[in-house]
């Protein structure tokens, strides 16, 4: 069968070597990617809210509310049973994971990546858990996209296109949003706007869109409308909503990162999983608006009816006092992201996409009930604007995709009436939050490391090289207590180098270099072949290139900086061999010429 298999695909190649050039072949893959993009989106999408209305809908309204204690907690054992006896490998985070597989392991994605976050994410989700589904989708699209490009022999450069096409084709398929689905793409993964990049775009983020209209009809995930038009008078106001957003958005990644760096030093999966499922199911308890992704509780709250989703608050607190609406309303926007992360730090797979948009709604909804009920001002704002210019500022300075924010929102609204306060607001709300993090919760991990792909295409080229590539070890090696004449006869003569390594003779520890410029004065001078010894001519190397720690920008840098036309490489202290600029540069050529193909 496998033969059978080998032998369709190898004419099937030859076939479309002949006949299909490879601009067109990637259009079609680019279609093909976005319906099954879509595809991954509404499976995912059903699966979770069929699992979400079987347990929020029959058990909790009909029998008792105590179900929300236990629902996170048996949500997080079943997905950890299936990915250790179903799934047996991780399942990583959806859009981080994606990144991952583009800087450090060329677009390849692992099989079962196809079909990981499909079988754990709505489990997570369904019963409970506070977190999104856009990452899964992203992450679903993209390992198909991935396995696919190898399948039928796709070079690294179109294998990364085709995962952005991915990408943009999940978006697009859950938000109903083409323009801003594609323009995600570009932001977050860093692809370079091109005719060659934009048109597969296009194809992917249309197929996408047609395949969710087809099994889901009309239905949008966020049917806003925009009622109250822009007055030039609030731009103030927006400006503070902006500086909110922003410090906002530190809130969230400074809680994000301390709660994961919590969960982490818990040690065994058993022990997070226990700690965090009782923690979401205590948070959840009390606070049920934080089941699942949150989309109803947007929705009522831009619509003007909070009431759906706080009448019944475990404090029977009076909602017809403003005031009290806004702090149990700006609780949520404190307690989203402790619930989020909480989700992650216990093994549950999901997205922060849709708690970004949850908590930028709520808080933007509190900043205008603020501004209008502040009396001796008597000023009155758009609550329902704010709402959704809300949820663009804190996705800006979250996400760090500012434009993706503005597009996002000014598409589900069906116009750009609110364009300029969507711009007013994400821009301040970025510039705060990157200036604080310069790095966004997908790509923090990465981006520490200097292993994120970025939109600098030098930065880009190199991050994609492989530092073990590069490195030559057919240098002869001479330890410090050699004579001249045995550096002569052992390593000179042998060596086509004119550099040699100086090691400890026991535990093979790199002591310095010696260059044939070094000796060659007195290289002849055979009077003094065993009075000169190796220690006496050896010097330091002019830098060091330690493996565990320098990255290929560092490793670019430090020949920069140093002026050196050699450097030795080191393990851990210990010798591997040497990089040579003229190899690097040869190497870095090759990459380029890959990378823009």
């Amino acid at each position: 069968m496998a033969a059978l298999k080998k032998s369709w695909l190898t004419k099937f190649l030859i076939w479309r070597a002949k006949h299909i050039n490879d601009r067109q072949f990637i259009y079609f893959l680019s279609i093909l990617v976005g319906f099954t993009s879509g595809i991954g989106a509404v499976i995912l999408k059903n699966l979770t809210h069929f699992y979400q209305h079987l347990l929020e809908g029959n058990l909790v309204r009909e029998y008792h509310q105590a179900f929300y204690f236990v629902f996170p907690l048996i949500g997080l054992i079943l997905v950890y049973l299936v990915i250790k006896y179903v799934i047996r490998n991780k399942v990583s985070h959806g859009i981080p994971s994606t990144l991952y597989a583009i800087s450090k392991r060329k677009g390849i994605m692992k099989s079962y990546q196809m079909f990981g976050s499909i079988l754990t994410a709505p489990l997570t989700v369904g019963f409970g858990g506070s977190v999104g589904l856009e990452g899964p989708s992203v992450a679903t699209g993209a390992a198909i996209s991935s396995n696919i490009s190898r399948l039928l022999h796709i070079s690294q450069s179109s294998r990364n296109l085709l995962i952005g096409c991915a990408a943009a084709g999940a978006l697009s398929s859950i938000f109903k949003a083409p323009i801003a689905a594609i323009i995600f793409a570009i932001e977050v993964f860093s692809l370079d706007l091109t005719i060659a990049s934009m048109i597969p775009l296009l194809l992917a983020s249309i197929s996408a869109i047609i395949t969710s209209y087809f099994f889901l009809g009309d239905d949008v995930l966020l049917p806003f409308k925009i009622e109250d038009g822009f007055k030039i008078s609030d731009v103030s106001f927006y400006i503070i909503l902006g500086l909110v957003a922003g410090i906002t958005s530190m809130y969230f990644t400074e809680v994000y990162t301390r709660v994961q760096a919590f969960f982490d030093k818990l040690g065994t999966p058993i022990k997070r999983l226990f700690v965090g499922g009782v923690s979401i199911g205590i948070i959840v308890y009390f606070i049920p608006p934080l089941y699942g992704e949150g989309f109803d509780v947007i929705n009522n709250l831009v619509k003007g009816h909070p009431g759906n989703f706080l009448d019944n608050n475990v404090f029977n607190l009076n909602l017809d006092n403003v005031w009290t609406l806004i702090l149990l309303l700006g609780g949520l926007v404190v307690f989203k992201i402790f619930a989020t992360s909480i989700t992650f730090g216990a093994g549950g797979v999901g997205g922060i996409f849709a708690p970004t948009l949850f908590m930028g709604s709520l808080m933007g909804n509190c900043v205008a009930k603020i501004i209008n009920n502040i009396g001796f001002f008597n000023l009155k704002v758009s609550e329902s604007n704010f709402t959704l210019v809300g949820m663009a500022g804190l996705m800006a300075g979250v996400l760090h995709a500012p434009l993706t924010a503005i597009f996002l929102i000014a598409e589900v609204t069906g116009g750009y009436e609110l364009f300029i306060p969507l711009m007013i607001t994400s821009a301040i709300s970025y510039s705060l939050a990157k200036y604080v993090h310069p790095h966004s919760v997908y790509n923090m991990q990465l981006g520490r490391k200097g292993e994120l792909i970025t939109h600098d295409k030098d930065h880009a080229v190199l991050t994609l090289m492989e530092i073990d590539r590069v490195i030559e070890n057919n240098f002869v090696t001479i330890h410090p207590e050699m004579t001249l004449g045995d550096i002569v006869h052992k390593a000179v003569v042998k060596s086509s180098r004119n550099i040699f390594p100086v090691l400890h003779k026991k535990d093979g520890t790199f002591l310095g270099i010696i260059l044939l410029d070094d000796i060659r004065s007195i290289m002849f001078k055979q009077s003094l072949y065993d009075k000169v010894y190796a220690k006496e001519v050896m010097h330091k190397a002019p830098a060091i290139i330690k493996l565990e720690e320098d990255k290929m920008t560092d490793i670019m840098d430090k020949f920069q900086d140093s002026g050196a036309w050699n450097l030795p490489v080191l393990r851990n202290g210990k010798y591997v061999g040497f990089i040579t600029k003229s190899k690097l540069l040869t190497a870095y050529r090759r990459k380029l010429i890959t990378f823009t193909k």
